[in-house]
């Protein structure tokens, strides 16, 4: 019996500049009426994955930042840092490399120059940032950096593949064809899952997770049904259990009629 679902948000129970179907929204309040708890786990910034949770009027705490964040109503519950050393690492290669980056601390995006990148980025996500030069910053809290080529999808392939080897202490991965994510290694999906099934003490094999990106392979590690989108990234249906539909035909809505109502 499933007691759990988590669930990424873009490309997963959201395509790209569209709003949630009728379909998903209703699909999710019925979960919530037989009492399964619905937890967005995103990569996105808390501020943003708060207005998705108040969007689809969610009860559960919000998964953010990879898994760095888990925060139930202004009470946080987990939190995992890039300490000052690594972020500064991770600024200096930037900067050689001439790639932007987002830099979230406290909860506040910063970005070095008010660019394309970071406007487009803010746009997407609804949610403001502040432009000030990262060595005016107090890297006392950072949950985790980014960076950002919209161009360029196979620079950012590179360097998923290259990074861990030189920043062998971080968690690096994909999260979209353009974005790479940098972050506390106990600060991934699979780590913030974990925690709130030990949490509520429900099994992994009560939780269905299910996701469409690379950043997601961690989430599926931590589900006992694992479930790929119908558009996910051919490494994530390599790890899944099930390939559901894509986002615009309502998987994640097929893959709970699957799984929790048995049809």
């Amino acid at each position: 019996m499933i007691k759990f679902i988590a669930t990424d948000i873009d490309g997963t129970i959201l395509a790209q500049g569209a709003s949630f179907t009728d379909g998903v929204k209703s699909c999710i309040n019925d979960l919530k009426e037989r009492g399964v708890k619905v937890v967005i786990v995103t990569g996105r910034m808390n501020k943003a994955a708060l207005l998705i949770r108040d969007e689809l009027e969610l009860d559960t705490p919000v998964v953010s930042y990879q898994g760095g964040l888990v925060n139930d109503g202004g009470n946080v519950l987990y939190e995992r840092y890039l300490s000052e050393t690594q972020t500064k690492k991770i600024i200096e290669w930037a900067r050689a490399e001439k790639i932007h980056i987002n830099l979230y601390n406290d909860d506040t995006l910063y970005s070095e120059f008010d660019n394309e990148e970071v406007r487009r980025y803010s746009k997407a996500q609804r949610i403001d940032y502040k432009v000030k030069p990262f060595d005016e910053i107090k890297l006392d809290k950072v949950n985790k950096v980014l960076a950002i080529d919209f161009d360029n999808a196979d620079r950012i392939d590179r360097y998923e593949k290259e990074l861990p080897g030189e920043f062998p202490e971080l968690y690096i991965v994909k999260s979209t064809p353009h974005f790479l994510e940098f972050s506390n290694p106990e600060g991934s999906k699979y780590c913030a899952v974990k925690f709130l099934q030990e949490y509520w003490g429900i099994k992994q094999s009560e939780t269905l997770a299910i996701g469409d990106q690379n950043n997601d392979i961690e989430l599926l590690r931590a589900g006992g049904i694992k479930v790929a989108m119908g558009n996910a990234s051919d490494e994530l249906k390599g790890v899944a259990d099930y390939i559901t539909d894509t986002v615009y035909n309502d998987g994640f809505v097929k893959a709970v009629e699957k799984f929790v109502y048995g049809k």
